[in-house]
């Protein structure tokens, strides 16, 4: 993409409303534009950080077998009337009248719709086990919305959930989700550590919460310093192996990790006294195990091995997928803009041309663009008639991982600038070396992107390695 034809509303100043780092930096990198309290738009920029977290989503949950779906964002009263939720969920509900008077709600979660899907076609334990999700707008009528996308109104949710016919197959389930989750956050650049919590309106006793640990936090936090240690890297996973998912899920929960909800000072105690800690964490992500809650209610049965009729065992899993682009942003930022990881930024790489129509500059440019599209890459460009500092300036607050700096005085010595944004480190290496280098880094990343990507940069990087060697 060319920046001069790209819609990149910047800010120079800071957001008077903007509380937090994340709002601040999505306001002024031209991410997204409030249109109403806790209701924003998704600005060009922002949609594409969005799709590439949306898209890991994706990716990990069918590899765990797990079936995507779209339900609706209204939903009858009468499915919440059945569970007995519609008067208990409380004013975070907005409910609204059809033009036939029938009372209706704009969803905030799905239980009842899903279970609903289900006792409509499911009827035998053959047909089982079975999960399904979606990646949905939800509306929380949010008393106090702030902090931008972390507590908005409208939010884009990843809900899912599992059908099983024991508590024994809803565990498993349960474990599953749990090493999905590991595997999703961390393709985002993210430690996203697993929390016992409490299970608020959803219900169930057994229930995770992942958090990112940051100053901003909404929720206080008791961990074992032990547990930050943990990493769940590129392993490979066979989601049917119930032993495997269980050691994954033992190992990431054993050492003590629990929300101010469900803190046991007794237990803390026990943890070796350098290894408390008490921090504010995000929460990103929640599992849940509720049993027969909605299934009794609203008839959710099916027939088992002895032919009885039996209520199914549920569960449900959530995934922020907006407030991440948040989180992230929290978790990895310095005073000059946001780092995105290389898992999820919106543009590959940036490419600043210092003098914009010099012949030689134009073309080194164009040639960069062109051989990092080749091979599968997304670059931006500034091509636009500004000044050096300002250009600089917008790479370093939209924060793409590398950024290729291009002037005739480096190209007279035949080198470009290779720049870090995370370490802020620069070389000068010839426009083959550079790109070769980028291709690389992303390859090296081989876990992170998709594989048909990773493929084509993998010939492209063998054809460049032949012209330079790194």
């Amino acid at each position: 993409m060319r920046l001069s034809r790209y819609f990149l509303p910047v800010l120079k100043e800071n957001p008077a409303e903007a509380q937090i780092v994340s709002h601040r930096l999505m306001l002024r990198a031209g991410m997204i534009k409030q249109s109403a309290a806790g209701i924003y738009s998704w600005l060009p920029l922002g949609l594409k950080v969005l799709k590439n977290i949306e898209n890991i989503v994706h990716e990990e949950q069918a590899k765990a077998g797990h079936l995507a779906m779209l339900m609706p964002t209204i939903q009858s009263a009468d499915l919440w009337r059945e569970s007995g939720r519609y008067d208990d969920y409380g004013e975070e509900m907005l409910r609204i009248k059809d033009r036939h008077g029938r009372d209706m709600l704009f969803t905030p979660t799905a239980e009842e719709l899903i279970t609903d899907i289900f006792r409509g076609h499911v009827t035998s334990y053959k047909d089982m086990p079975l999960t399904m999700y979606q990646i949905q707008w939800k509306f929380r009528d949010e008393r106090r919305p702030r902090f931008g996308v972390m507590r908005g109104r409208e939010f884009y949710m990843k809900d899912g959930y599992n059908f099983d016919l024991t508590k024994e197959d809803a565990m498993h389930a349960y474990n599953r989700h749990l090493v999905s989750y590991l595997r999703t956050y961390e393709r985002m650049g993210l430690q996203a550590i697993p929390m016992r919590a409490d299970s608020g309106p959803i219900g169930g006793d057994d229930t995770h919460e992942f958090l990112v640990l940051a100053e901003t936090g909404e929720s206080e936090v008791f961990y074992d310093s032990a547990v930050t240690d943990l990493t769940f890297g590129d392993r490979d996973i066979n989601y049917d192996d119930k032993a495997q998912c269980q050691s994954i899920m033992e190992e990431f929960t054993t050492k003590y990790a629990r929300t101010d909800e469900t803190h046991d000072e007794a237990l803390f105690a026990e943890v070796p006294q350098e290894r408390r800690k008490v921090a504010r964490g995000i929460e990103v992500g929640q599992i849940f195990y509720f049993g027969t809650k909605y299934s009794e209610a609203m008839g959710a049965t099916v027939q088992d091995g002895d032919g009885k009729q039996v209520p199914v065992h549920m569960g449900s899993h959530g995934i922020g997928v907006s407030r991440l682009v948040g989180a992230i942003i929290e978790a990895s930022h310095d005073d000059k803009g946001i780092i995105w990881p290389e898992g999820v930024t919106p543009f590959h790489c940036g490419i600043v041309n210092l003098k914009q129509g010099d012949a030689e500059a134009d073309a080194a440019c164009e040639d960069l663009y062109h051989q990092l599209t080749k091979a599968g890459l997304e670059p931006l460009y500034d091509d636009r008639n500004e000044r050096a500092g300002g250009k600089f300036a917008t790479m370093d607050l939209i924060g793409l991982p590398w950024r290729l700096t291009v002037g005739p005085r480096g190209l007279k010595n035949g080198v470009v600038e290779l720049t870090c944004r995370k370490t802020g480190d620069s070389e000068e290496l010839t426009p083959e070396a550079a790109i070769a280098k980028v291709i690389a880094q992303y390859m090296r990343s081989s876990f992170f992107v998709d594989k048909v990507i990773a493929q084509d940069m993998r010939s492209s990087f063998l054809s460049i390695r032949s012209l330079h060697r790194i």
